[in-house]
């Protein structure tokens, strides 16, 4: 498996929850209490270069931070033993190709997504749902002109590393991967046939979600993506309200730091009354939009 998409998967994971937050200006809060400030960014981990520079806010928040904490640590991701732990757990034994573990309908979507984006099918036939979901959906996303390369995450933690920043992941890589390897095969299936819908559909939800992203509009990316996922509650459960319970203490320990630390998470994780945001004002931090 070549290198950029396993240093990507973090990216398209997040791709498949995308959204925004707040009313105004950027996608930046700085929370306040218990003595401490942390940076709080919703990211879209593929963006193109018509998103740079960046809104004065977001670079104001990163020189001001010491410590860069994302979804997993970067240099995680591009270690040689989780790529072969990916590889691994990606695969499909060679007696139960994709086509027998998918409705025929399912299967027939993901040929013809195939094919739509140029792709052969056959590789895909050796890997387990959720991985064919994250591969097209970050397809998708790279066709329109969108880039890992250029994802909020990737654009500071490159920063991070010439700056001499620390940085450190809120989950590891193998605990990420395991909230899509571990799910019966039948959630899989429907992760991926809610990735495969109506091709002309996403890419105009696509367009109006990084333009959310840029605007703030984060009752609009609510209505078109986590309305959505709400609508599959495992899926949401899974991979979107028990990683944000999970995070919440190791943010709240970020406010005793004597220095500013700067949180980077996929902005799907920030919305809605089980986001990060919802769970620190309910917890008496005072939340502001930068």
């Amino acid at each position: 498996m070549p290198r950029p998409l396993v240093r990507s998967l973090a990216a398209a994971f997040a791709l498949l929850l995308v959204a925004a937050a707040a009313d105004a200006k950027t996608f930046a809060w700085k929370v306040s209490g218990k003595g401490g400030v942390v940076y709080l960014v919703g990211s879209v981990h593929l963006l193109s270069k018509d998103f740079y520079p960046l809104n004065p806010a977001l670079e104001a928040a990163y020189k001001d931070a010491d410590l860069l904490v994302e979804e997993v640590d970067l240099a995680e991701m591009l270690n040689p033993t989780a790529q072969f732990a990916l590889l691994q757990r990606a695969m499909l034994p060679s007696s139960t190709p994709l086509e027998k573990v998918i409705a025929p309908a399912t299967y027939a979507l993901v040929t013809r997504r195939a094919a739509d984006l140029g792709l052969p099918v056959e590789p895909f036939k050796m890997l387990k749902p959720w991985m064919v979901a994250l591969m097209l959906v970050q397809a998708e996303w790279q066709k329109e002109g969108f880039d890992p390369e250029l994802g909020l995450d990737k654009h500071f933690y490159d920063q991070a590393k010439t700056d001499g920043k620390a940085t450190q992941g809120l989950e590891t890589v193998d605990y990420q991967i395991g909230r899509l390897d571990d799910m019966p095969m039948d959630q899989q299936e429907r992760l991926l046939s809610e990735s495969l819908k109506d091709a002309d559909a996403e890419r105009a939800n696509m367009s109006k979600l990084v333009e959310a992203w840029r605007g703030g509009d984060s009752a609009g990316v609510e209505r078109i993506v986590l309305s959505e996922l709400k609508t599959e509650p495992a899926l949401y459960q899974r991979l979107l309200v028990e990683r944000n319970r999970n995070w919440m203490p190791k943010i709240e320990a970020l406010f005793s730091r004597p220095t500013h630390a700067l949180v980077i998470v996929g902005a799907a994780h920030l919305v809605g009354p089980d986001g990060l945001l919802a769970m620190l004002k309910a917890k008496g931090y005072t939340v502001d939009q930068m």
